[in-house]
């Protein structure tokens, strides 16, 4: 018969013993830098942390750091909408950015301005705004000079109720990275196109749903050409409604109607905010 198994009380006392100081503190420090790169990424990147003024205009004079940029833009809009007329020290910057190179600094900065409609030089960024290259930096000047009274921008508001067709700037292989109904936004890379061996990227510039790839993947594309539709968001479509409450035409009902009627796809705030605009229309239009 076997003998018994008899523990090593020397070995069960060695695996109970305390873990050294120098160990407990590895540990704590492990911890303590879960908790606080989570904070530090966040605080970088909300744009809801408070900028002194010195802040401000230290960010808006740094252009090696587009995101810094932004965000004393969106505290001065802060400013702007509480009535603060030390918001009118940065309008000369503000004007001059909505030139920058950087798209993500443009699109801020076009809805920025459309914060103060009594500023006549904003106005006239916006007017410039209209033709960007960007879809994203157009439609947020075409939104911002309906403040003003102005509806010069009608055309770009009307096209975010519909499909956008996304075209690429070059020419190869279309090689599609999403299927049908997945969600992208500004950024969101959809597809390659290998040209002369060359993998170059194309990403999206615009927010909503990629409803088809209007050219099927591995065809040979040219530069221009569109590629994939995409349906707009809600988002979108809930600015151009509001927008069109205020300066829509008859000949907008049609594609102002068909989110007020709601059905698959379209919120009920959607529906609602369209059938107001169809109702502010249909009134201008009697009148």
């Amino acid at each position: 018969m076997a003998s018994a198994t008899h523990a090593d009380p020397k070995a069960e006392s060695k695996s109970r013993a305390p873990l050294s100081a120098k160990w407990t503190f590895a540990i704590l420090i492990v911890a303590f830098l879960f908790v606080l790169m989570p904070f530090l990424f966040w605080n970088a990147t909300w744009f809801g942390r408070p900028l002194t003024e010195a802040q401000i205009g230290a960010a808006l004079a740094d252009r090696s750091h587009p995101r810094e940029i932004q965000h004393a833009l969106t505290q001065i809009e802060a400013r702007i909408e509480v009535g603060d007329p030390g918001a009118r020290q940065w309008y000369p910057q503000i004007v001059q950015l909505a030139s920058d190179p950087i798209d993500e600094i443009r699109v801020t900065d076009a809805w920025v301005i459309g914060q103060d409609n009594k500023s006549p030089e904003f106005h006239a960024a916006l007017v410039k705004l209209l033709g960007d290259a960007n879809p994203m930096v157009e439609r947020n000047a075409a939104l911002s000079l309906v403040r003003f009274g102005d509806d010069s921008g009608h055309a770009q508001i009307v096209a975010m109720l519909r499909p956008y067709a996304l075209s690429v700037p070059f020419e190869g292989k279309l090689e599609t990275r999403l299927k049908p109904g997945d969600v992208v936004n500004p950024g969101t890379l959809i597809a390659r196109i290998d040209s002369s061996g060359q993998g170059r990227e194309v990403r999206a510039n615009v927010p909503g749903t990629l409803t088809r790839w209007i050219t099927p993947n591995g065809s040979a594309i040219s530069a221009g050409q569109p590629i994939a539709a995409i349906e707009p968001s809600e988002s979108m479509v809930w600015e151009a409604l509001r927008a069109l409450y205020l300066v829509g035409r008859a000949e907008d009902l049609p594609d102002v109607e068909r989110y007020a009627r709601g059905g698959e796809g379209i919120s009920p705030q959607v529906a609602q905010q369209a059938q107001a605009t169809v109702q502010a229309i249909r009134t201008r239009s009697a009148q």
